[in-house]
C-alpha cells in the first residue's frame, strides 16, 4: 500500500527519487535495499518513485522499482494521476505497456475527470493511447486455456494462446496484416484451429459487453478479429491456395483507381454484424461509414481504427499500402506514390498495383508540373514586388536630393 502521508521521506528516500532523477539504476537498487526506504512512499505532491521514473521515460527504473513491489495503482498524487498516466504524458510507449502488463487500470479519472488515454491524447501522445486503448492482459485470454466447470477441454487449446494474443494485441486492424500473422504461424493453419480462436472472440466481446463496466472498444475489437478469422476459416475450407487467395482478394484495387473495393465492403460488413445494435460506438461507427461512397474518404478502416485504437487521421506517419503497418519507409520506383514497409509487401501488391502505377506516375508528374508553375508564378510577381519598392525608393531618394 502507498504510504498516507505526503512528503514524509527518510533521508534515504529523499536520496532514492534523486537517483531516479539521474537515471542510475544501480544506486536506487541499493538504496531500495535499506530498511528505512518505502518503495511506495510519497514526495509533497503525492508521487511515488514509480511515478517519476514513469514521468521521466526511465524504463529499467521502472521495471526495477516494480520488481520491488511498486503500487502500479497508487493514486495519492494532488491531483489523482497514477503511474499509467504519467507513463502515457511521457510518450514512452514501452513504459505505458509495462504499466499496464503490472496491472495498471485504465478507467481511473484524475483530478479534472480524464483518464490515462484521455491525458495521453491531451498531449498528442497518440501511441501511448494505442497502447492503453488495445491493451488485453495475456491472464484475460490463459482462462480461456482452463477447462472450466463441467467442461471436459478448455475452449481454447493453450497452445493457441500465444498466437491469438499477438493478433489481439496488434494496433493495426488491417485485415491483410491479420490474415498475415495468421499465416505466419503454423499452429493456426488448420480451420479448427481458426474457429476455436474465433469463438474465443466472440465470448470476450459477449463478456465486455455484458460487464458491469461495459468496454464497447474491445466489444468491437474482438468482434472484429471473429470476423477476420471467420473469413480465413472459410478460405481455407473453399480454397487450396490456403489464405493466400483471400490476401489477394483483401488486395484487389478497381481497374480505375486501385482502391480495394472488397477489402472495404467487408470491413463495412464486419461492423454492420456487431450483435448488440443498441451500442454507441456501433451507431457512431454507422453514421460515418454509411454516407461515404465506396472510395472516398473516410474509409471504413480509418474509421474503425480510429475508433478502436485512438489514433487519428492527421498524423504524420506513412502507412504501408499492402499490410498497414505504420513507418512505410519503401516507394514504389516508378509511381512513387505509394508506401511499403518492405520488399515483401511491394511484392504482394504488384499484381494490383500494375494496372494504375502507370496512371499515378502520369498523375504525379502533372501535379508537379502545375506545382512548379506556380511557384514560378509567385517568384515572378515577389521579384515585381520588389522592383516596384526599389523604384519607389530611388524615387524618394531623387525627390528629397531636390529639397535640399
Amino acid at each position: 500500500m502507498c504510504a498516507a502521508k505526503k512528503g514524509d521521506l527518510s533521508p534515504s528516500e529523499k536520496e532514492l527519487f534523486d537517483v531516479i532523477t539521474t537515471g542510475n539504476v544501480q544506486e536506487a537498487s541499493r538504496l531500495l535495499g535499506c530498511k528505512d526506504v518505502r518503495v511506495n512512499c510519497l514526495d509533497e505532491y503525492g508521487m511515488t518513485p514509480l511515478m517519476h521514473a514513469a514521468y521521466k521515460g526511465k524504463a529499467d527504473m521502472c521495471k526495477l522499482l516494480l520488481r520491488h513491489g511498486a503500487d502500479v495503482n497508487c493514486n495519492h498524487h494532488e491531483h489523482g494521476y497514477t503511474a499509467l498516466m504519467f507513463a502515457g504524458l511521457s510518450g514512452k510507449t514501452d513504459i505505458t505497456w509495462m504499466m499496464l502488463d503490472a496491472g495498471a487500470e485504465t478507467d481511473v479519472v484524475n483530478s479534472v475527470g480524464r483518464t490515462a488515454a484521455q491525458m495521453a491524447a491531451f498531449v498528442g501522445q497518440h501511441d501511448c493511447v494505442t497502447v492503453i486503448n488495445n491493451f488485453f492482459s495475456r491472464a484475460r485470454l490463459d482462462y480461456y486455456t482452463k477447462a472450466q466447470g463441467l467442461e471436459k477441454e478448455p475452449k481454447l487449446p493453450p497452445k493457441l494462446a500465444g498466437p491469438l494474443h499477438k493478433i489481439i494485441m496488434s494496433t493495426n486492424l488491417n485485415p491483410v496484416k491479420m490474415v498475415l500473422l495468421v499465416k505466419e504461424n503454423p499452429l493456426l493453419a488448420s480451420p479448427s484451429a481458426l474457429d476455436k480462436c474465433r469463438r474465443v472472440m466472440e465470448l470476450i466481446c459477449e463478456k465486455c459487453m455484458k460487464q458491469r463496466d461495459m468496454n464497447e472498444v474491445l466489444a468491437m475489437k474482438m468482434h472484429y478479429i471473429s470476423c477476420v478469422l471467420a473469413k480465413c476459416v472459410s478460405f481455407l475450407n473453399e480454397r487450396d491456395d490456403q489464405l493466400d487467395g483471400l490476401v489477394k482478394s483483401l488486395l484487389k484495387g478497381r481497374d480505375s483507381d486501385g482502391f480495394p473495393v472488397y477489402q472495404e465492403k467487408f470491413i463495412r460488413e464486419c461492423v454492420r454484424k456487431f450483435p448488440y445494435c443498441d451500442a454507441t460506438l456501433l451507431q457512431q461507427l454507422v453514421r460515418s461509414i454509411a454516407p461515404v461512397s465506396i472510395g472516398n474518404d473516410p474509409t471504413a478502416l480509418s474509421v474503425l481504427t480510429q475508433a478502436i485504437t485512438g489514433q487519428v487521421g492527421f498524423m504524420d506517419a506513412e502507412f504501408c499500402t499492402t499490410c498497414g503497418d505504420k513507418g512505410a519507409q519503401k516507394r514504389c520506383s516508378i509511381c512513387k506514390m505509394v508506401t511499403y514497409c518492405g520488399q515483401a509487401c511491394q511484392k504482394l501488391h504488384w499484381f494490383t498495383h500494375k494496372k494504375v502505377c502507370k496512371k499515378l506516375e502520369e498523375q504525379r508528374e502533372e501535379h508537379q508540373a502545375q506545382s512548379n508553375q506556380v511557384t514560378e508564378e509567385s517568384e515572378a510577381v515577389d521579384e515585381a514586388s520588389e522592383s516596384m519598392k526599389q523604384l519607389h525608393v530611388d524615387a524618394n531618394s531623387q525627390t528629397a536630393s531636390a529639397h535640399q
